[in-house]
């Protein structure tokens, strides 16, 4: 049949169908449609061409699946010309603004569409991007409102390889936070139990090899903070390597020298008297008298001060008790007690005539 205009395999996915055969015992339809001898499935009526006896057939007849029916009855003398489905579209390239927002199907515009860095700030809404509520003028800035905890303690020390609390102080902490200690090889072991206490304290639980940690808290909302140094030192306390007790007996008036103590902790120790430092004083059991003893020395993991001077002469023997304190640089103390016993003998009894 003759036609005007362009060829109809300029159209794009035109295909051309296999011929029904009209009937006067099917009269209307349905007839089956098909393609080389397989059923065919049109997307809709508007997208088929079908020409009976000469006469393009429009508005007279509906597709459902793969068969079409006619508005009126066929009888066997009529002729099928021919039947194309017209496909969705144009093979050529579509003309600048002939694609309108209603021939595109929602939801058909994908990321694989949008090349890369092809979205300028042009095409997106100012103040149509949000970040936790706040609209972001394109250009400028925003200030995100975040509240992050802060922590506000300076120190902690725990013993190693022994469960331990310590208390946090700071601020912001939401129930329950993460908790972690970081050592300064970057290691990260997280609280076996942190408890919250309020938003200024929680508690957490460690067990931790010697070393020195950072502390970072991170609540449920994912805002952290880690402290700036490692706050958290773990030491073992100090040990004394004297025995308690007595340290000696010595002459009234004697010379009291390389009468030493020794204390020891994985940390530099130090030694103090506890009653006044540089000075042994008698008990109570004895005279208020005074030693006027020297106590020195130099802080070590292995420290070894010396006590001495000269002996006082008290009137009788006296035993004086005092009390030394061992003190590493985390601050961890032990404290022991020793005694030394000044002998008042025959050669100190210059009363006698």
């Amino acid at each position: 049949m003759a036609y005007i205009g362009q060829n109809l395999d300029r159209f794009s996915n035109v295909e051309k169908l296999d011929a029904i055969t009209p009937a006067t015992a099917t009269g209307a339809g349905p007839y089956n449609l098909t393609k080389g001898g397989v059923a065919f499935t049109p997307s809709s009526a508007d997208t088929m061409v079908i020409s009976i006896n000469g006469v393009v057939q429009y508005g007279n007849f509906t597709v459902s699946s793969s068969t079409v029916t006619f508005s009126a009855a066929l009888a066997d003398a009529d002729v099928c010309d021919f039947i194309y489905h017209m496909g969705t579209g144009l093979l050529s390239t579509p003309v600048d603004n002939s694609v309108s927002t209603a021939k595109i199907v929602d939801s058909n515009i994908t990321t694989a569409k949008i090349a890369n860095d092809a979205v300028t700030n042009a095409k997106i809404l100012n103040e149509s991007i949000t970040i936790n509520g706040s609209a972001v003028a394109l250009g400028g800035s925003v200030t995100v409102g975040e509240t992050k905890p802060t922590i506000s303690s300076s120190s902690f020390t725990i013993a190693p390889s022994v469960s331990s609390t310590i208390t946090i102080a700071g601020s912001n902490f939401i129930s329950v936070p993460i908790v972690e200690a970081i050592s300064s090889t970057g290691v990260i072991t997280r609280a076996s139990a942190v408890t919250f206490t309020s938003s200024s304290s929680i508690n957490a639980t460690f067990t931790l090899a010697n070393g020195s940690y950072f502390l970072r808290v991170e609540n449920n909302d994912g805002n952290a903070v880690r402290t700036s140094s490692a706050i958290l030192s773990v030491s073992s306390a100090p040990s004394w390597t004297t025995s308690a007790g007595s340290l000696g007996s010595f002459s009234a008036g004697s010379t009291i020298s390389g009468l030493n103590v020794v204390a020891t902790s994985d940390s530099n120790v130090t030694i103090t008297e506890v009653t006044s430092p540089l000075t042994l004083t008698g008990n109570s059991d004895t005279p208020a008298t005074t030693m006027n003893l020297t106590l020195s020395g130099s802080a070590g993991t292995t420290a070894t001060y010396t006590i001495s001077g000269t002996a006082p002469s008290p009137t009788s023997d006296t035993n004086y008790s005092f009390t030394l304190r061992a003190t590493d640089v985390e601050s961890q103390t032990a404290d022991r007690t020793f005694s030394i016993t000044i002998s008042v003998g025959a050669n100190n009894s210059g009363q006698f005539n």
